[in-house]
């Protein structure tokens, strides 16, 4: 068995989608997921299972649908992934950025070069990003909740799926997942 990590896209944002983590938990356990561990209320999940990632994305959602009667977006990646963004995030090399507005967001798989292409006509400076592979580290120099460059623009113009952490809880995932 193998450790991953999920990350339900919207959930418990606004009184949408409500999802009581425990409730979760408990109902991954029952579907035969191992060492189910979650982290605050956006829907983050560390977790053993002999499925594949793209096995783990569609069963997650449709246990969700089953369950709580509502479409979620579910991001898989394993621990190494996470290793890989905590170790190569550009935007740690610049002792002037302000960690607390890094943000990764993580997406269901790498864009197309043209789409990369057409997100690069965009200018919202200061905002910052870096694409790289599935992964685009985000630097939202006015916070998260201004930001031009959200969740909702990238999945738009890279016509992927996405969900978005922020760096402290990227952090917190891979610790809970035995990296750290």
């Amino acid at each position: 068995m193998e450790s991953y990590i999920a990350m339900l896209r919207g959930i418990n944002v606004g009184g949408q989608k409500k999802i009581k983590m425990d409730e979760l938990r408990s109902y991954l356990e029952k579907e035969n997921f191992h060492d189910v561990k979650t982290y605050i209320q956006s829907g983050n999940i560390v977790f053993k299972s002999a499925e594949t990632i793209d096995e783990l994305q569609g069963s997650i959602e449709s246990h969700i649908k089953k369950y709580f009667s509502f479409d979620v977006p579910v991001i898989v990646k394993k621990p190494a992934d996470f290793e890989y963004v905590l170790n190569n995030c550009p935007f740690l090399k610049d002792a002037g950025k302000d960690v607390s507005k890094i943000y990764l967001t993580f997406l269901n798989r790498e864009p197309d070069a043209d789409c990369i292409g057409k997100l690069a006509e965009a200018d919202y400076s200061p905002e910052e990003y870096v694409v790289d592979g599935a992964n685009i580290f985000f630097y939202a120099a006015h916070g998260y909740g201004k930001a031009n460059m959200n969740n909702n623009f990238f999945e738009n113009k890279l016509k992927v799926s996405a969900t978005t952490r922020n760096w402290k809880t990227v952090k917190k995932l891979a610790e809970m997942a035995g990296n750290r």
